[in-house]
């Protein structure tokens, strides 16, 4: 599923926009998409990454995501931060399963999916939608790539990396709502700007005060004979 050979030979990304002779902006194909995709799980990195990092993040994507358009029109969303190893830091649902009309916000297995692309993300170390667009490059469907029952190859599923640690991701970021491209998007967006808060508010933390403790007295011997 990894397909490391592929993923490898389009590690470097380009944003030159790319137009036709209408100087009409062509939208990016798969293979580009996958390419950005990687450089952004290569550029958004922690220097640490902790419980209360975790819940301000979950906090800024349920605000972001309950200030769209598409929760304006009635979409709901299910998301979740939790370590690589199961351990859940943040997770909420923003919607409700269903209204007075019989239509819910959220459908019951929301949690299912959000739960498969996490799964994507512990199997391979990369984004949900890094995998999706990439198997969409190779012309693969998720059967002939060997993807099993349980995982779901769309976008929305984010790994924390940590700078000084490059073997595996740290965390995972998700969130559901139906739509892979906007899932992703969210999920990229918040990181990005958690980031650069995370770096302003550590170039502006004033430096350490020097200590004003006065070093302590040594009495004098009482031996004249004792050497200094």
């Amino acid at each position: 599923m990894d397909n490391g050979s592929y993923y490898r030979a389009r590690s470097t990304y380009t944003a030159e926009p790319m137009f036709n002779g209408f100087n009409t902006p062509i939208p990016p194909g798969d293979a580009e998409l996958a390419t950005q995709t990687l450089h952004e799980e290569c550029s958004y990195r922690f220097q640490s990454f902790s419980a209360n990092d975790a819940v301000t993040l979950g906090l800024s994507l349920r605000k972001r995501f309950r200030a769209s358009s598409r929760h304006a029109k009635g979409k709901g969303l299910v998301m979740s931060i939790q370590t690589v190893a199961g351990h859940t830091l943040f997770a909420c649902t923003v919607g409700d399963l269903g209204g007075m009309n019989g239509v819910g916000d959220v459908s019951l297995d929301s949690w299912a999916c959000l739960e498969g692309m996490v799964a994507v993300v512990r199997r391979t170390g990369h984004s949900s939608y890094y995998i999706e667009k990439g198997m969409s490059a190779m012309g693969k469907t998720p059967k002939q790539m060997g993807v099993q029952d349980g995982y779901r190859v769309c976008g929305g599923a984010f790994p924390i990396w940590l700078e000084n640690a490059p073997c595996c991701p740290i965390a995972i970021v998700a969130c559901y709502s139906g739509s892979s491209q906007d899932d992703h998007h969210l999920v990229v967006s918040a990181v990005r700007d958690y980031l650069k808060k995370m770096l302003r508010d550590s170039t502006m933390a004033p430096p350490s005060a020097p200590s004003m403790t006065m070093p302590t007295p040594v009495p004098p011997s009482g031996n004249r004979e004792s050497t200094v």
